[in-house]
């Protein structure tokens, strides 16, 4: 497999909530693990592809593992990350929160903050109404998607 396509498919495990990734090609194998915030490659020949099952075995798993966090249903406009990093709820550690529960924010409004790679990246409301429900804790890793609070 050349390094170009490689390099593509760790780019994409990264960025995305998949936690595993396997592909077989004619020349090889390459199976793509995320364990923790890193991607992980193991590549092998095409002959080693036996050890696959206890792959699927441990598949399964963690679909499970994120099906739970899903469970709840939150009513209202859900505010979701726009990418990966850690949350936090004000500017800096002493400063006031841009948003708490039963505030009114306007569109446009910071509700949040999103660091990634040493990157203040303010979070704006995309709705008027009524903070609800913080869905994350200060400091807290976020992933792309993930919601992070409901404006009622």
């Amino acid at each position: 497999m050349d390094l170009r396509k490689l390099k593509t498919l760790i780019d994409l495990v990264s960025e995305s909530n998949v936690s595993e990734l396997e592909i077989t090609e004619a020349d090889g194998k390459v199976r793509i693990v995320k364990a923790g915030a890193q991607p992980v490659v193991m590549t092998m020949p095409v002959a080693q592809a036996a050890p696959a099952a206890p792959a699927a075995a441990a598949a399964p798993a963690a679909p499970a593992a994120e099906a739970a966090p899903a469970a709840p249903v939150e009513t209202g406009h859900v505010v979701k990350s726009p990418m990966v990093g850690t949350f936090y709820r004000a500017s800096s550690p002493g400063a006031k929160a841009f948003a708490e529960v039963g505030d009114t924010v306007k569109a446009g409004q910071a509700v949040c903050i999103i660091e990634a790679m040493k990157i203040m990246n303010e979070i704006e409301a995309d709705k008027d109404g009524i903070i609800s429900k913080i869905l994350v804790e200060n400091g807290q890793p976020v992933e792309y998607g993930q919601p992070l609070l409901i404006i009622e």
